[in-house]
């Protein structure tokens, strides 16, 4: 009989966090202003969204605008990193809706609830602080892109959720994300479900090509997700 699930790892902006697409918008303002192009945000967003953020700068170059350099990727991430230091001072941050409920319920079953996000460990920890979100209390735990080797597809942060509550079954582990690169996270990382949600970067058939085991359309879903999953197969 397979075991019940311990660990739900969510994905951060447009998962559980609202924050109105800023960290994209200032991506692509970035890319723009340095590089002198004049991309739209969708394509930002369906080329870097849930990528480690200097990766999504390389792969919407590449994809884009067939540019390939290394320098120009690295001086576009610099000053996106000081205007998005500067648009989180300023700018409102808010959970998603019924972050906070779910994260109460599946406190309530006993499974642990992580964050990852292909930010930086600064940049994610400067969003707990202003959503008031505290490890150990709301959430179990925050792993993020600058915390491992190798980021989203790769399984590396669900990997180290797993060993930080020594967890060694992924089937005992669901992901979710608002992004196709959050799907093939969890599916790397053989997790139990990967489950995308439209509440983010990329709709519902964008995440449809990533063939997720469920997709959503709000985070209390997940629950009657979980509880059917959790019971175990009858023999007839």
């Amino acid at each position: 009989m397979r075991e019940a699930i311990k660990m739900v790892v969510f994905d951060m902006a447009g998962t559980t966090v609202n924050e109105n697409n800023i960290v994209y918008k200032t991506l692509r303002h970035a890319i723009n202003e340095i590089g002198g192009y004049e991309l739209p945000l969708t394509e930002v967003l369906e080329h870097g969204a849930g990528k480690e953020k200097l990766q999504a700068i390389k792969t919407v170059l590449k994809k884009c605008v067939n540019v390939e350099d290394e320098q120009l990727a690295e001086k576009i991430f610099q000053s996106f990193l000081q205007a998005l230091e500067k648009a989180y001072e300023v700018e409102d941050i808010y959970p998603n809706s019924n972050a906070n409920e779910l994260f109460a319920v599946l406190k309530d079953m006993n499974i642990l609830c992580v964050l990852n996000t292909g930010y930086d460990r600064k940049t994610a920890e400067s969003l707990l602080k202003k959503l008031n979100w505290v490890v150990g209390r709301d959430i179990d735990a925050l792993i993020t892109a600058s915390d491992v080797p190798k980021n989203r597809p790769y399984p590396d942060m669900i990997d180290l959720a797993r060993a930080n509550f020594s967890i060694s079954d992924p089937t005992t582990v669901v992901k979710i994300g608002d992004s196709i690169i959050d799907i093939q996270e969890g599916q790397n990382a053989g997790c139990a479900l990967s489950i995308g949600i439209t509440t983010g970067a990329h709709h519902a058939d964008q995440l449809k090509s990533a063939n997720p085991d469920y997709i959503i359309d709000d985070l209390l879903e997940i629950v009657p997700i979980i509880k059917k999953y959790n019971i175990p197969s009858q023999v007839v």
